[in-house]
């Protein structure tokens, strides 16, 4: 794709990775993803917002071609995908300068080798004047590294929103026209990348919710045409109240553990509770996550393997840690053949997390219609949680 005059002496020089299927050898791309670099004329200088993956190396290039000045670069976020070819940027323009918070400072110094007299930081609310147009920085750390800011164009109200409001999805429309188009991809970035810099987001997101916004152009995915909508989406996923909703992750060997599974799932839908199980071999890891944004209780089923959880279920109870979602309940369940710590190391990996432990099903053996019965029991606790939370 060409570089896109987007409004008058604005222009996108990203690139659209319609091919790429994973990123950071972790996060799944169903949608493949994009790198969103935009430039910015005013009547005397011109800035360059973030660049490209080092992959699109070639695109940049291309896109370059076209703009003999480049004054300013701007970096909003240091993380590769971002960053990587701010040496070359900085190579092709000799006199321009690079933009970032003090504490990126380091990172352009140890992680893209910059020299430093080419560096300028910026302070929090500081504006740059283009001249007719004028940029303010906003510091907003941790989200999702602590050196990230935001770029607000002020006469023309479009927010350069780096990561927040991003989404892994790739289109030739780079304005999103259908807000559901984007729901889904919006909310799996957020679950995946978002989530755990909740609370952050949370204390700030009122210096963006009060911006006079036409646009949000973030560094991933389309720039969105009603800026309302990606706020609200995200006021939502990071409020502090989950839903009327049980996650269940599960794994079994030799079925054992799928009869509390299948019971339970039966016993929670009885009582009106929404259920998403996950057959961890089978998983998604990016819709599991998108599940954990809701979820009010979130259980783990697995057998003992070497007296400790199945390899998968431990994977699992990682990425709950690592993701520290909102949910106020999580659980145990599972079989055992002589002896098992599964419920201790469960418990001992969620160091990051505040759950309230329901009370655990271990079975031993195959589960009987006594056994079952315990899985009944987990659900009735479930339902009278869920109830006292007022979720039901």
């Amino acid at each position: 794709m060409k570089s896109k005059k987007l409004w008058e002496g604005i222009y996108w020089v990203g690139a659209e990775d319609w091919d790429r299927r994973l990123f950071d050898s972790l996060i799944p791309l169903p949608d493949g993803t994009s790198y969103n670099a935009y430039l910015v004329q005013g009547q005397e200088k011109t800035a360059l917002v973030d660049t490209v993956d080092p992959s699109q190396f070639d695109l940049l290039r291309e896109h370059l071609q076209s703009f003999p000045q480049v004054d300013y670069v701007i970096a909003n976020h240091l993380e590769q995908d971002h960053s990587g070819l701010i040496p070359y940027v900085l190579g092709k323009y000799p006199e321009a300068r690079l933009l970032l918070t003090p504490t990126a400072l380091d990172l352009a110094l140890s992680h893209l080798h910059v020299e430093e007299k080419r560096i300028k930081t910026v302070a929090d609310g500081e504006i740059l004047d283009l001249g007719g147009r004028t940029v303010k920085f906003i510091h907003f750390p941790w989200v999702h590294w602590p050196e990230t800011m935001l770029s607000y164009l002020q006469e023309d109200r479009i927010l350069f929103s780096c990561d927040l409001f991003g989404s892994h999805l790739t289109s030739s429309e780079l304005f999103l026209r259908e807000d559901h188009l984007a729901w889904e991809p919006a909310k799996r970035y957020f679950a995946e990348i978002m989530m755990p810099f909740r609370k952050i987001i949370q204390k700030n997101l009122s210096r963006v919710e009060n911006l006079p916004l036409a646009y949000i152009a973030p560094s991933h995915g389309p720039i969105y045409t009603r800026p309302q909508f990606i706020i609200e989406a995200y006021k939502k996923w990071i409020a502090d109240k989950p839903e009327n909703l049980v996650v269940i992750v599960h794994v079994t060997m030799h079925g054992s553990t799928k009869k509390m599974v299948d019971r339970l799932i039966k016993a929670l839908a009885e009582r009106n509770i929404q259920v998403q199980p996950f057959n961890l071999p089978v998983t998604d890891t990016g819709k599991l996550a998108m599940s954990l944004v809701d979820a009010a209780t979130i259980i783990v089923a697995s057998p003992t393997v070497l007296t400790g959880l199945h390899p998968l279920a431990a994977e699992a109870v990682f990425l709950v840690n690592a993701l520290r979602p909102k949910a106020l309940l999580a659980g145990f369940m599972g079989s055992y053949g002589w002896k098992s710590r599964a419920l201790e190391q469960l418990k001992a990996m969620l160091d990051s997390v505040r759950f309230e432990f329901l009370n655990p099903v271990q079975v031993k053996g195959d589960p009987d219609e006594a056994a079952l019965k315990l899985v009944d029991d987990l659900a009735e606790e479930i339902f009278r949680k869920h109830q006292a939370a007022g979720l039901l």
